[in-house]
């Protein structure tokens, strides 16, 4: 479980333990990890510092895990990172930044992962994508085109992996009160309608990895409250 130290990420954490899950919090924000895992106990949450974006901290993530747990039966790719310019004033740096954590970081992830998972019963990816993924928004380039790019990923996942019993699914969210939308941000998007609340992500990532959902593999949920299409 990447992106877990805050947000959304917690959220999904502490509704996966009340499902019963073992799980590793994953991020590089590792003060704060370590603050929200020790809120949560030690015994069924395991801190584990990971640069998304580095093949190496993958590798040794999921060793961790498995010698911590003994097995891996569930990947939840939710970190990201939202960066937005103007075409005109997007910087090299600022667009591979985007598409290194939130398209790349997914694919190390399934990549360092996968021989696990296919020795797992019921085994299951969730990538955490957007709506942003669904239509285009202005100033939104890097950010919006890793989260198409993140759809392709799912999909492609989905089909080379089913004969390998390991379903592979994305969660879109909307707008969510989470600290990587500024207040003002979120002002402007509750116009719209009602921001959506970190568990109620987590609800939806909850359902896709469990057995309820073992015959769905790519497949995309949406969880947004319908603002996708009320937005003009």
């Amino acid at each position: 479980m990447t992106g877990a130290a805050r947000g959304q990420g917690a959220a999904i954490v502490e509704r996966l333990l009340a499902d019963g899950f073992h799980v590793a919090a994953c991020d590089v924000l590792i003060d704060e990890l370590n603050s929200t895992a020790a809120s949560f106990g030690e015994e069924r949450v395991a801190a584990i510092s990971l640069d998304v974006t580095s093949a190496e901290q993958w590798a040794e993530a999921v060793a961790a895990v498995v010698d911590r747990f003994g097995s891996l039966t569930t990947l939840v790719n939710n970190a990201g990172v939202l960066h937005r310019a103007a075409l005109t004033d997007e910087t090299p740096e600022g667009f591979e930044g985007s598409w290194r954590v939130n398209c790349l970081g997914p694919f190390l992830g399934i990549k360092a992962s996968v021989e696990h998972l296919r020795n797992a019963d019921g085994a299951s990816i969730v990538n955490t994508c957007s709506t942003g993924a669904l239509r285009p928004f202005p100033n939104h380039a890097a950010y919006g085109s890793s989260k198409w790019a993140l759809r392709g990923l799912t999909q492609i996942a989905a089909a080379e992996l089913a004969a390998s019993g390991i379903r592979v699914n994305a969660v879109l969210p909307g707008p969510v009160e989470t600290p990587m939308l500024d207040p003002k941000t979120q002002t402007r998007l509750a116009a719209m309608g009602r921001l959506g609340k970190p568990m109620e992500i987590a609800d939806a990532v909850a359902f896709l990895v469990s057995h309820h959902a073992s015959f769905v593999t790519g497949s995309e949920l949406v969880v947004d409250g319908g603002q996708s299409l009320q937005i003009g």
